[in-house]
């Protein structure tokens, strides 16, 4: 019987590559517990005696990241809820419907994603304005909540449900909705769930375009704020010395890594699983 098990060099390697990754996010933690001036003297020192809360307090005084913080669960909210609930109906009907059209109109949808967002940027301001929608919820909102990926990882995942699994959901007296919310959505739990976690990831590192489509603080998402900590830093501390703003910055980057981390721990099963199932061929 053959052990399938990794080598003792392989579990050396993955631990070594383990801690690559984890440093940066254990010294930007652990340099916003110290006193800013040691963030600048001793970089790489860390030492429990001198664990301070300075930095967050000064930092939650200075800048408005509860806003960000508020306006950034609003979009994801709507905005993922949107995406969760359109795209998987819209990946459905290009797996298992036949009409005039579909190949082309799937082609197109398929076409957008060779397009880069910034060629986008314009066109998507520009219809913002004409709407009135510039510094509204509806222009972080909207735009982009029905993705030609998203779309295409359903399609993808749904085209590998059998047929005769949907015709007897149908011959049982089911509708068309009921067939797609009782079987499929069951059926495709696992690729929802990747998604879910990847529309969460883009809404909430999304920096670009809301950048651009909202210049009042009342409306910025929180990776706006963090752009422009040291603006804030320093507009409301005359004076504020260099090692000030670092010891802020890290804080507030510090508090924006909680969530993804917390969520990619706990989903990084599903995520997994979802990503596996989009990879069945349809």
């Amino acid at each position: 019987m053959n052990d399938k098990r990794p080598s003792l060099p392989t579990y050396a390697l993955l631990g070594v590559l383990a801690l690559l990754f984890l440093y940066p996010i254990w010294w930007a933690i652990s340099s916003s517990l110290k006193p800013a001036a040691e963030i600048i003297s001793d970089p790489l020192g860390f030492s429990l005696a001198d664990v301070t809360l300075d930095g967050y307090r000064a930092m939650f005084a200075d800048v408005p990241i509860g806003t960000g913080f508020a306006n950034t669960a609003l979009v994801l909210v709507i905005k993922g809820g949107m995406t969760l609930f359109f795209c998987p109906l819209a990946g459905y009907a290009f797996a298992k419907y036949k009409f005039p059209g579909k190949d082309l109109l799937f082609g197109i949808v398929l076409l957008t994603l060779m397009l880069p967002t910034l060629v986008l940027i314009i066109p998507l301001l520009l219809e913002m304005s004409a709407l009135g929608w510039v510094n509204t919820y509806k222009a972080l909102i909207l735009p982009g909540s029905i993705d030609a990926f998203s779309i295409f990882w359903m399609r993808q995942v749904i085209a590998a449900i059998p047929d005769e699994l949907l015709d007897a959901g149908r011959v049982d007296g089911a509708g068309e909705f009921g067939v797609f919310r009782r079987i499929v959505v069951p059926v495709i739990r696992p690729g929802l769930a990747g998604l879910a976690v990847l529309t969460m990831m883009n809404v909430y590192n999304d920096f670009v375009w809301p950048v651009v489509a909202v210049n009042d603080e009342k409306h910025q998402t929180l990776q706006v704020v963090l752009s422009t900590l040291a603006q804030n830093i320093s507009g409301n501390r005359i004076g504020a010395d260099f090692a000030t703003v670092w010891s802020e910055l890290l804080a507030a980057s510090s508090i924006a890594m909680i969530p993804l981390l917390v969520v990619f721990v706990l989903l990084q099963r599903h995520f997994i699983n979802g990503i596996l199932a989009g990879s069945v061929k349809g």
